[in-house]
């Protein structure tokens, strides 16, 4: 349901707003941001749907405009963002539930066809993009309205409209994984579940779930600390939040610290650290001085205040605006025990989270993010004490990001010793093995031991 006095016309046309800002390089979380906040919860369900289906709208849209749009569109991606959306929200109301082509995103609401088509052509009209553009809208959404199951026949064969991501990226994972590709893809599609996991330094888990459970909010308990609702939630508003009893990190994120080993009296430095639930958890497992960089001072100022709510903010804890590769800017020659490298990735595992994620990154995008992955790992080799471990964590499905990154640092730096870690974690729906369904992630675990060993 919409909230009290706002319009469907009015989603939609911020919708199309923050989806054209996709088109043209910009996330959705920019742009949701940037909204009043009356709007936002309804323009993120709805937007988020829309990325789910991108690829299947674009074909579409490329089937129904036979002509080429009318002048003031022809570089207008709100107007042309305004059909995609639509398309796939007609979709919406009409696929079944189960439907591989429109899976149930359970936070968007279904509306029926010819209101949302009336609702466009009002959406339109907030665009003062004029008459011909309504009539555009108007006559192709009446027609795909119509011939809807035709459309659905036209793109049987269209790899990118049924797996709605593009195609460098399918044919990717086909190479990488090919028994495991359409997994991947499919779980990618997916809404996630919240995840938190519990600050056990305030809190028992038991505790979290009793709680959430008595605010009316279904959720379980899954391993040692997390804790997984049934539903999506605003997260501020759950029990527990102001008193620091948790955080929300993904399972497959929550494996991350303990890798590390971290013991009390420690120097650990966590080197791309913002928004900071990794080194939150650092500091919930032993007491350790932690250095953390990041290059956003307002991020930094964020994760300051996420520290302050836990509970874990003190003299111990170095918060630093730095270029983690750029070692003379920020580091005092001290080496540390144990590092923690989330090195900057194309976040391709976390798609089902940041379902805009596919359509923002281009394949040249790898070849960027791993060069950028070695320079920042041969700057921390220097930082790290000898018996110390460093741990290579990349959100990504791709092996030029993970694995790749850990068999060059082994050919260039003598000194490294790989240990046991999980490797390659894939992006899972949830499902009764996975109650929580889990993110794409890559662990590996580097030690520097002395050359004479």
């Amino acid at each position: 349901m919409n909230p009290p006095n706002l319009a469907l016309s009015e989603i939609l046309h911020a919708s199309s707003r923050c989806l054209a800002g996709v088109q043209t390089g910009h996330s959705l979380t920019e742009s949701l941001v940037q909204l009043p906040a009356h709007l936002r919860p309804a323009v993120q369900a709805v937007t988020w749907y829309a990325m789910r289906h991108w690829g299947l709208a674009q074909a579409w849209r490329d089937i129904a405009l036979t002509k080429k749009p009318p002048k003031p569109w022809l570089n207008c991606h709100v107007g042309l963002s305004l059909l995609l959306l639509d398309a796939a929200m007609i979709e919406h109301g009409q696929a079944p539930a189960d439907s591989l082509q429109a899976p149930l995103d359970a936070q968007c609401p279904r509306y029926q066809p010819h209101t949302l088509v009336d609702e466009a052509v009002r959406a339109v009209g907030l665009t003062k993009l004029g008459k011909p553009a309504s009539g555009l809208v108007n006559a192709v959404l009446r027609r795909f309205q119509r011939q809807r199951p035709a459309f659905v026949q036209a793109v049987q064969n269209n790899a990118v409209a049924k797996w709605n991501h593009p195609a460098w990226w399918i044919t990717k994972l086909q190479t990488h994984y090919p028994n495991y590709w359409q997994d991947i893809l499919r779980a990618s599609k997916t809404a996630p579940k919240l995840v938190l996991r519990v600050n056990q330094r305030q809190a028992k888990v038991l505790q979290v779930v009793d709680a959430i459970n008595q605010a009316g909010r279904a959720c379980r308990a899954v391993g040692e600390q997390a804790v997984v609702l049934d539903r999506s939630a605003v997260v501020d508003t759950l029990p527990g939040f102001t008193e620091g009893h948790w955080s929300v990190q993904d399972m497959a994120a929550q494996l991350a610290a303990p890798l590390l080993r971290v013991k009390d009296g420690q120097r650990v430095l966590d080197a791309c650290a913002a928004p900071g639930g990794k080194t939150a958890h650092l500091l919930e497992l032993a007491d350790v001085a932690v250095t953390a960089l990041d290059q956003d001072d307002k991020r930094l100022a964020r994760m300051r205040g996420n520290l302050g709510r836990l509970k874990l903010m003190s003299s111990k804890v170095n918060l630093k605006q730095a270029d983690a590769k750029a070692l003379d800017t920020w580091w005092d020659g001290q080496p540390f025990n144990a590092i923690l490298a989330d090195v900057p990735c194309t976040a391709s595992g976390v798609v089902r989270r940041h379902p805009d994620i596919a359509w923002l990154r281009r394949e040249s995008d790898l070849a960027k993010a791993s060069k950028l992955q070695t320079e920042i790992l041969d700057a921390l080799w220097q930082t790290l004490a000898p018996g110390g471990l460093l741990l290579l964590v990349t959100c990504s499905v791709f092996p030029e990001e993970g694995e790749h990154q850990v068999q060059a640092m082994l050919a260039r730096h003598a000194d490294a010793k790989r240990l046991s870690a999980p490797g390659q974690t894939l992006p899972k729906a949830a499902d009764a093995t996975c109650p929580s369904g889990q993110d794409g992630f890559f662990y590996g675990l580097l030690e520097r031991r002395a050359l004479d060993s």
